[in-house]
């Protein structure tokens, strides 16, 4: 057989180079010490969380933000099981994650004899929730499983994948052979479909674009479809971005009636990359969004598009495909629709649909992108990112993200945004999270010191889970457990050789940031609902 001999552990660090990996993410263990044989002498760099789920939330922030897969080396049990979560996150808002871990030595597999981390079946607890999940018996396979992996990464509907490496067969030699980087299959409508559509686009009177984060590529031409169309963009959560500042750009959530009577009164509604879900239409679960007999739905994933809602027609392919070929086949002429009227009167009546509180933090937000343009804010689940959801306008694409939509993880936000810096070491990265949240992952403060990574961590302290208290108020429920306390977060920053400060007015914010920016990017500045002047309006 031809090729170079190399253990299977140098042979992955080289087959992750020829796929253009340049960052890994994770905390080496015995059971994973053989995959970083290799490592030190690549172009990789490796980024060491302070917990495992930290490594794939870094991963998932990095994926975003770069287009590229977020990959992690975990070891076998709770390594692995600590970033169970991270990946549920990235399967819910299909983010491309290649998680490598250790498992126990073949013999051993299912054997239940009490090995250290040992797992009943760790591949089959793996494949419940990733694209693809496999155990690497013969180390002969590793090009191919790893061809495929990245194939799968790359087409289709992103999301995790995982590939478990027995300890035993870690330092095997493999032949490598010549390596190229694996392909993107990607689908491509059918001139019919796209013909079709053509003529249902140029009929159209009062079309509406509808974009979900599989839009976020062909930002260009989707810009240039809805000027043809004179069509208004309402962009999701993942999508925000897009169109920054737009007359046609609708930055509001689907979940809201003003929205929603927008796309009601459409005569075609075009969905693109969107999965139509729960967290974005239907926030407050009240049913509300509407029967549409006019929808089309553009999604890259058959399965997606058949788990609804039901369109008039479903076309499989890529955004950025499906909308080339759809300029190409109609007239460059632009329809007088009344586009930005339309869009205008939505983005008004949503905004007033909103309460006072949620305004007034939507105003910090816009103070944020406004003081510092280009930066990227990577949010939690708190109460100033569930109003951005609902209503904000980030000033690039990719400029707006969180894990409040999907899973809903808290604790995602500070690891998210070192992957973020990661992947655009020149951008300024805000880190939006809250008292709560910000202590699931407390300690990857010290991760964004040891990466040098450029992030303003934004604490919104609002003295435990505030939305959570009100929501239990407002079912009739005492509150408990809402009241965790907090540190002092500026001896925290402190404590990391980071500095810190305490806002005491709003209006300190846009020096604050700037002062952040320009002193290498990486503070931490708190927020305090009730001792901050001005926070609420």
């Amino acid at each position: 057989m031809g090729g170079e001999l190399k253990t299977v552990g140098e042979a992955l660090i080289d087959i992750l180079e020829a796929n253009g990996v340049d960052t890994v993410f994770g905390i080496p263990g015995v059971h994973t010490v053989e995959l970083y044989r290799g490592l030190a002498a690549s172009k990789i760099r490796h980024i060491t969380p302070r917990h495992e789920q930290g490594a794939g939330f870094m991963a998932d922030g990095y994926a975003r933000v770069s287009g590229k897969p977020g990959v992690c080396l975990l070891i076998t049990g709770p390594g692995l099981t600590n970033a169970i979560t991270a990946m549920a996150q990235a399967q819910q808002d299909s983010v491309p994650l290649l998680v490598i871990s250790g498992v126990n030595v073949r013999s051993s597999l299912g054997q239940g004899r009490g090995r250290l981390h040992e797992l009943p079946d760790q591949h089959a607890m793996m494949a419940s929730l990733t694209l693809m999940s496999h155990t690497l018996l013969d180390p002969a396979d590793l090009p191919a499983v790893m061809a495929r992996a990245f194939t799968i990464l790359r087409s289709g509907r992103p999301g995790p994948v995982h590939i478990e490496i027995p300890i035993d067969v870690m330092s095997m030699k493999v032949h490598l052979p010549r390596l190229v980087s694996s392909p993107a299959l990607l689908p491509r409508a059918n001139l019919a479909g796209v013909l079709d559509l053509a003529e249902r686009c140029q009929r159209a009177r009062k079309p509406v674009i509808l974009c979900g984060g599989g839009a976020v590529s062909a930002t260009s031409t989707v810009e240039t479809l809805a000027e043809r169309l004179d069509a208004p963009v309402v962009t999701t959560v993942n999508a925000r971005g897009m169109l920054p500042g737009h007359p046609l750009s609708v930055p509001a959530s689907p979940s809201l009636k003003a929205v929603r009577k927008l796309i009601a009164e459409a005569d075609l509604v075009l969905a693109l990359g969107t999965q139509m879900g729960q967290t974005d239409y239907d926030m407050y679960v009240d049913d509300g969004f509407p029967e549409l007999e006019t929808l089309v739905r553009v999604d890259i994933d058959a399965t997606q598009l058949a788990r609804g809602p039901n369109a008039a027609i479903s076309i499989l392919s890529s955004v950025t495909s499906l909308v080339d070929d759809l300029l190409t086949e109609m007239c460059e002429e632009r329809t007088a629709n009344g586009g930005a009227d339309r869009a205008a009167a939505a983005r008004a009546a949503a905004h007033a649909e909103l309460t006072d509180k949620m305004r007034a933090e939507i105003s910090i937000l816009e103070t944020i992108r406004d003081t510092l343009p280009g930066a990227i804010i990577v949010g939690d689940s708190t109460q100033a990112v569930y109003a951005g959801n609902l209503y904000f306008e980030a000033d690039r694409p990719h400029g707006w993200f969180n894990s409040a939509t999907g899973y809903g993880a808290l604790g995602y936000a500070a690891p998210a945004s070192v992957g973020a810096s990661l992947a655009e070491p020149e951008t300024q990265i805000v880190c939006l999270t809250g008292d709560g949240g910000l202590q699931f992952s407390l300690a990857e403060i010290g991760s964004a010191k040891d990466a040098g990574a450029r992030v303003i961590f934004l604490v919104w302290n609002n003295d435990g889970y505030q939305e959570i208290e009100t929501y239990m108020i407002e079912q009739g429920i005492t509150p408990e457990g809402v009241k965790p306390s907090a540190p002092d977060f500026l001896k925290i920053a402190e404590a990391y050789c980071i500095s810190a400060m305490r806002l005491a007015h709003v209006d300190d914010l846009p020096a604050a940031l700037r002062r952040a920016r320009d002193g290498g990017g990486l503070a931490l500045i708190e927020i305090h609902e009730q001792n901050t002047v001005g926070i609420t309006a």
